[in-house]
């Protein structure tokens, strides 16, 4: 595809004349990884946190880039094209590069919640017929794949094309997780969006955000800057940041439908919770809908909203979506059901690993908790440190059994890690090996006691220092279970 035809839609960040002279430059494939270069490739040199593309421009040459694409002029010999945002123009390059996308696409923002709705979101199109897809922190689901992943939000070149093979297979609805970190770094931009919806937020990722108010105004690129004017901004409704998320959207233009038991387009009015269910009445432009949702937790409900709110805003009938919610199967990870004891013991696993996400599950399972809460939890290394007492604090006032453990250690030391949780922890106990720590929470389980390993959810691994060691909690739990609770 010729450089000119590239550039169309990104021409108000070029500076400069250079793409006159360039327009002509016929382009192989785009990257902003040196070592993926291959003849007639756009190199994209962007500055990041730990290293700059600058250094990598000699590399990239020497493997055959045509030009160099770049927020500064530097000398090398092949042509350089100076922009104003490489990494927006490196999105809407990769967009028009792949050129088809699922024709509806939404993309849901949040601390919590997004793989969630992304799922959910996917079933209730399903069930309404349409060849439907799921992209974010676990990986790809369509009718065709499941295929594992691990970042939130993929790097534009690596999304772009992962839509056009979606497309391709026949895919027509795409769900989409909007991180933080792919939002400020214009990962999302050039896709094509129908809708949008926002869940929460709590504190995360302070090791990236200088400040929560700079972390929330990362997660409104979504409606300030993506969203088409006038399409729907699906917000839950009772979040402490709900105020803003809808002062944004509404500023920006956009259809703002607000779901939750303040919501304008679904209104929750009751909600009865059981063990393995909650009944909850929900109230959509006149009509009543008594649904069951077959998962736990205040939070699967607000989440269920969301998604439900994001289907038919997408053209799915309320009753269609409504009808849906009763059969949603959960997220991987997300307070998943592992294992149930002979005594009525219940053990889940649950990807929480932030604070307000921590919180949301030990309160979430308590109205059906007879016996003892017992959470087992860690921190991940080389990440937010201040969160760490925080979740600790959480631990020690919501649950019955803390049990601190090693989470995603990486680089650091993980018995400093674990100390600056048990500082905020008094009643908690501290077993460094995580497969013994979920044995010791398995073993203490008696009748009603309710088991939360928190942190990990679908993750299929450990990392410990640079190294991903085999781990999974759902497996664990298993095998203690067989040994303590046979």
């Amino acid at each position: 595809m010729k450089l000119q035809d590239l550039a169309q839609g990104a021409l108000g960040d070029m500076i400069g004349t250079g793409l006159e002279s360039l327009g002509a430059l016929e382009i192989a494939g785009l990257t902003a990884d040196s070592r993926r270069v291959a003849p007639g490739f756009a190199f994209f040199a962007l500055a990041g946190t730990k290293a700059d593309g600058s250094s990598y421009i000699a590399d990239a040459v020497a493997k055959g880039a045509a030009v160099i694409i770049t927020g500064a002029p530097v000398e090398t010999s092949v042509p350089v094209l100076v922009v104003r945002e490489p990494r927006r123009v490196l999105a809407l390059f990769a967009a028009r590069f792949y050129g088809r996308q699922p024709e509806t696409m939404v993309a849901v923002t949040g601390t919590a919640g997004k793989t969630s709705v992304a799922s959910f979101t996917r079933q209730i199109w399903a069930a309404a017929g349409h060849a439907a897809a799921q992209v974010g922190t676990t990986g790809v689901i369509s009718p065709t794949r499941n295929d594992y992943g691990s970042l939130t939000t993929p790097d534009p070149v690596a999304l772009h094309a992962l839509l056009a093979e979606l497309a391709d297979e026949g895919v027509t609805h795409a769900a989409m997780e909007a991180s933080s970190h792919g939002l400020d770094q214009h990962r999302l931009d050039g896709v094509r969006l129908a809708a949008a919806g926002f869940t929460n937020l709590g504190r995360d990722h302070m090791d990236y955000h200088p400040t929560v108010e700079h972390y929330m105004a990362s997660k409104m690129r979504l409606f300030d800057s993506l969203l088409p004017k006038g399409a729907p901004a699906v917000i839950f409704s009772d979040d402490a940041w709900s105020a803003e998320a809808i002062r944004v959207a509404t500023e920006s233009g956009h259809d703002v439908r607000t779901v939750g038991r303040s919501g304008n387009f679904l209104a929750l009015k009751r909600v009865e919770h059981f063990r393995h269910k909650q009944t909850a009445e929900i109230h959509h432009d006149g009509t009543i809908f008594e649904v069951d949702l077959p998962l736990a937790g205040d939070f699967q409900i607000a989440n269920a909203l969301v998604s439900a709110g994001l289907a038919i805003s997408t053209g799915v009938p309320a009753a269609v979506a409504m009808k849906a919610l009763e059969k949603l199967q959960g997220a991987a990870g997300r307070l998943e059901l592992v294992a149930q004891a002979k005594n009525g013991a219940l053990a889940y696993v649950d990807y929480a690993h932030k604070p307000d996400a921590l919180e949301k599950v030990l309160i979430s399972v308590r109205p059906f908790t007879t016996g003892r809460i017992i959470v087992v939890f860690g921190c991940g290394g080389d990440r937010d440190k201040g969160k760490r007492p925080i979740m600790g604090d959480v631990a020690n006032r919501l649950a019955d059994i803390a049990i601190v453990t090693d989470d995603n250690p990486r680089s650091e030391i993980p018995a400093e890690i674990r100390s600056e949780i048990m500082a905020a922890t008094p009643r908690g106990i501290e077993i460094a090996d995580r497969s013994q720590a979920i044995r010791a929470g398995v073993a203490m389980l008696s009748s009603g006691d309710t088991l939360i390993v928190a942190g990990k959810g679908h993750e299929e691994g450990q990392i410990v220092g640079g190294v991903t060691l085999p781990f999974s909690d759902h497996a664990e739990i298993l095998k203690a279970m067989e040994e303590f609770q046979p």
